[in-house]
């Protein structure tokens, strides 16, 4: 029996030291082909003091494709990171600034928002246990604990710890070789040609539990966080909505209300907000349903953004809204 469980032990021990192997060789690719992961950019940052850090969902993410978050560091002389991703709402977008303070130190926040995301635990609670995201985040013990703490405590599924702490997603990820680079980067020079049926399905899917007050009450409680958390570590906070087509913007349910809301919860916090939303109607500087596109893109931020960015840090400015 004691040759018997010595051979077993001798197995298991065997099994721990090739997955072990696995999951650091993993954890290296993943090193090599990081981009746009928001834990990779933290932890790869050059600076440990930023004049801007952008949180958001996919509409923010434009502003770092290609080469464009440095020709906004050359206009504005400021350092820029920008954190956003993917279908990203408050919860998440929380959890990246908790760990980039925790390291860094940023003096504005730039946060880019969208009304899809404070209307579903998709976009929040179960961004957390998505394979695409944890594959390309670092492993670090201190966004483990974090991790663990949310799981505990803010409604995110223990299967995000056991997938993140064990490499699992990151082990099988068959994207291994490829960049982490976010599909609508590969289409930044296109003009996008308008379809109704796109919009459709793009709405339907940004949506999936259509709209709810107790849903919005919930996620601007978590967005209250963000500010409250910023401010308690001294940074500026300034918050603006992205261009969208008409075609697009016109189809969004219950976009007044939720604009309503959110410029009265920032309004009663002293928030500056800038509602660029109706500022770029053309279809072709877009090159999806409402994403900028680099024409785009280009445009708003040297007629709307770069003034922001510039003269973010005047605090003492009154609360303003920018149609």
């Amino acid at each position: 029996m004691k040759r018997l469980a010595k051979s077993a032990l001798l197995f298991i021990a065997i099994g721990l030291a090739l997955y072990a192997g696995v999951y650091y060789a993993a954890e290296q690719l993943m090193v090599q082909t990081g981009r746009s992961n928001p834990f990779f950019k933290i932890a790869t940052a050059q600076n440990s003091t930023v004049d801007w850090v952008i949180l958001g969902a996919s509409h923010a993410m434009p502003l770092d494709f290609a080469d464009f978050n440095a020709q906004m560091e050359r206009e504005t002389q400021r350092k820029i990171l920008n954190l956003a991703a993917p279908g990203a709402g408050p919860l998440y977008n929380r959890f990246v600034l908790e760990h980039f303070l925790h390291t860094h130190r940023a003096r504005n926040l730039l946060y880019v928002v969208d009304s899809f995301a404070f209307y579903s635990r998709t976009w929040n609670e179960e961004r957390f246990t998505d394979a695409k995201l944890l594959r390309r985040t670092p492993f670090e013990p201190t966004i483990a604990w974090r991790l663990c703490d949310y799981a505990g405590h803010e409604g995110v599924d223990a299967r995000a710890v056991l997938d993140y702490v064990s490499g699992f997603s990151k082990i099988n990820n068959r994207e291994r070789f490829q960049r982490d680079v976010w599909e609508g980067e590969a289409q930044f020079e296109r003009a996008y040609r308008p379809s109704i049926s796109a919009v459709k399905k793009c709405i339907d899917y940004l949506f999936p539990d259509k709209t709810s007050p107790a849903a919005l009450a919930r996620y601007l409680e978590e967005f209250s966080a963000i500010i409250a958390l910023a401010r308690k570590e001294g940074v500026n906070v300034v918050v603006i909505k992205m261009p969208a087509p008409p075609q697009f913007y016109s189809r969004l349910p219950d976009e007044a209300g939720f604009d309503d809301a959110l410029a009265h919860f920032l309004a009663a916090r002293g928030v500056l907000f800038h509602d660029f939303s109706a500022k770029t109607s053309d279809p072709s500087l877009y090159f999806d349903t409402d994403h900028l596109s680099r024409a785009g893109v280009t445009q708003f931020f040297f007629r709307d953004l770069k003034p922001v960015l510039v003269s973010g840090e005047d605090v003492s400015r009154p609360v303003s809204v920018t149609n």
